[in-house]
């Protein structure tokens, strides 16, 4: 009798059990794609630019190419932008290694020399360092023989230093370390400011004013210096426009007009120019796109200044607004790419392979675990449209091709799954 008692409670379990274990799976350590092309897509494929100009065409032919019903021509560019340079930051420093350069420090956010009331200069290679504390942020000078000089509490710090408009010294350079990454700023001012975020408190947003017409784009780090002219001047009217766009649109979150980084434009400081052999090549190509002192030339639709979207490669064909936003971009076209496809062009990402880990993929979809993906939709250029991921318990969600490569770190929406 107790040998049918448990048979029958070894059954009983099982029937209850089974549910369970019919949705259960193994969860993958790791998930492996194979894919073409590096970025959303959308406007001017830099490789494009590059492979057009290697035959011949004019900076106008290749972005009339890639953006359509648009103007290009000269307009006003002699404006300030502002540029945020470190996003939610707890800490920052920075100092000035010019020989007989000095750094002034500014309580508020001043925009015209005249108007600093009150400040302090520090000699070359004193150390200022700002942290937050509270709602406000709070400043020491670290000077090179170790003396410490604690400054005001402040919400708002305005810095320049001697090679700065108005002021002497034009090759002087102020250092910014962040995180223990240093980069260098010759043109323009600092500030420093207090933010409140949604979530972590207050943080430092520091942020770099200067002008769009040089200043600005002497900086920005987007194509290689050793590239065809042609594609260079590409790419000036391209991040000229694109900065236009953003002049006046202040964004308190960031205490900004456009960040600095692939967000918006990668915007590198004096580093561009300084590029071994090359970084002049840049500078005169905005420089050959600029008609006089303040203006330049720029692609304009409807009259104003577009954003103007360009990418590193496609995997053949760009993208529409609309298959990767899910928004109309009426100045873009999707056109025939074939020149991301060479691998001699497009050494990395003519075609690529990567494994992706199972907690990145989780997170991605917001899941504890994913055991399967599942391309449920292509674009008309086959970039993955929606995917799907199912946990080891049976739950399922899905994410644009766009979202989900941005999230996982893949080189584009264009991928299929490796064995």
């Amino acid at each position: 009798m107790r040998i049918f008692r448990l048979l029958f409670l070894i059954v009983l379990t099982n029937l209850i059990l089974m549910p369970t274990l019919a949705f259960a799976q193994e969860t993958p350590v790791s998930f492996s794609f194979q894919g073409s092309g590096y970025g959303h897509g959308v406007g001017m494929s830099q490789i494009g630019a590059r492979g057009q100009a290697l035959e011949g065409e004019s900076a106008t032919s290749i972005l009339n190419y890639y953006y359509k019903d648009v103007l290009i021509t000269p307009v006003k560019d002699d404006y300030l932008l502002r540029v945020n340079i470190g996003h939610q930051l707890s800490a920052v420093s920075v100092n000035t290694q010019t020989k007989s350069g000095t750094l002034r420090l500014i309580s508020g956010d001043i925009q015209d020399l005249d108007s600093a009331t009150t400040s302090r200069s520090f000699p070359a290679r004193v150390n200022l360092i700002f942290s937050i504390s509270g709602s406000n942020i709070a400043g020491k000078a670290l000077y090179a023989n170790g003396k410490i000089v604690d400054l005001p509490l402040g919400k708002l710090w305005t810095i320049r230093w001697s090679g700065t408009r108005n002021l002497d010294g034009p090759d002087s350079i102020a250092n910014v370390n962040i995180n223990g990454a240093v980069t260098k700023y010759r043109y323009g001012q600092l500030q420093i400011k207090s933010v409140k975020t949604p979530l972590e408190g207050y943080r430092i947003e520091i942020t770099n004013t200067l002008r769009i017409h040089d200043e600005y784009l002497w900086g920005i780090g987007e194509m290689p210096s050793s590239w065809p002219a042609a594609a260079l001047q590409a790419q000036a009217i391209a991040s000229r426009s694109y900065a236009l766009a953003k002049v006046g649109k202040y964004n308190t979150s960031c205490d900004c007009e456009i960040y600095s980084a692939t967000r918006d434009q990668s915007f590198i400081g004096y580093a561009k120019e300084l590029e071994p052999r090359y970084g002049h090549f840049w500078k005169n190509a905005i420089n050959a796109t600029a008609t006089d002192s303040a203006n330049g030339i720029a692609i304009l639709y409807n009259s104003n200044p577009i954003s103007a979207y360009f990418f590193s490669s496609s995997p053949g064909q760009t993208e529409s607004g609309i298959d990767v936003w899910t928004k109309d971009v009426p100045f873009v076209a999707s056109v025939p790419d074939p020149w991301s496809l060479d691998p001699i062009l497009n050494p990395r990402f003519a075609r690529w392979e990567r494994s992706v880990a199972q907690s990145v993929i989780a997170t991605a979809f917001g899941l504890p675990n994913v055991a399967t993906l599942e391309i449920a939709s292509r674009n008309p250029t086959g970039t993955v449209g929606v995917i799907l991921g199912t946990s080891a318990e049976g739950v399922v969600a899905q994410l644009t091709g766009e979202a989900f490569r941005s999230k996982s770190k893949l080189p584009s929406a264009w991928f299929d799954f490796l064995p």
